[in-house]
């Protein structure tokens, strides 16, 4: 029980603080949204920022995490019998955008989110974004799978990605308006 006026208001800080970002961030959208709020099982939830524009659809992908299955082919990856999953979400008029992925179990993943501005289903290198848990600058190479790779425990596991677009000759870097 609180007894005074100043702990119940020191109280009523604290859980307002620990709640507004999640209430900021906005119900996730994607596939597998129900993932993130139904409690159970492992999920990620990716806030997503740096958006260039709210054309398109957006896409996560949940790899293995080791570098002879990061960016496989995903029917080569079914074929082998090992875990990839895709989910799809039309980019939101406005507001926060915030997705979710479910996983298999805890564990090691590599997660890849692209921006698909013109809504094809292939990588336009020259118009589209991508995403990783990194906040590194993406550059011109191939990504390494360092900059994707998170740990999922059980419940949600909560990240931001900063979207990054085509800069010029340097690559890929974020977007700036």
């Amino acid at each position: 029980m609180i007894r005074d006026t100043a702990t119940l208001m020191a109280t009523m800080l604290a859980l307002a603080t620990a709640t507004a970002p999640v209430a900021a961030q906005g119900a996730p959208i994607g596939d597998d949204a129900a993932a993130c709020t139904s409690g159970t099982g492992s999920a990620i939830r990716v806030n997503v920022t740096g958006l260039k524009d709210r054309t398109g659809r957006l896409k996560l992908e949940l790899y293995p995490a080791n570098e002879e299955d990061f960016l496989k082919d995903d029917r080569d990856l079914v074929k082998e019998g090992k875990f990839f999953r895709r989910i799809w979400a039309q980019t939101p008029a406005s507001g926060d955008v915030a997705l979710c992925i479910k996983a298999p179990a805890p564990g090691r993943y590599a997660l890849l989110f692209t921006h698909d501005r013109d809504g094809k289903n292939k990588f336009n290198f020259w118009r589209d974004g991508a995403g990783f848990v990194s906040t590194a600058k993406l550059g011109r190479s191939r990504p390494k799978l360092e900059q994707a790779e998170l740990t999922v425990g059980r419940g949600v596991t909560s990240v931001t990605i900063r979207t990054q677009y085509l800069r010029g000759l340097s690559g890929f870097a974020p977007y700036t308006g």
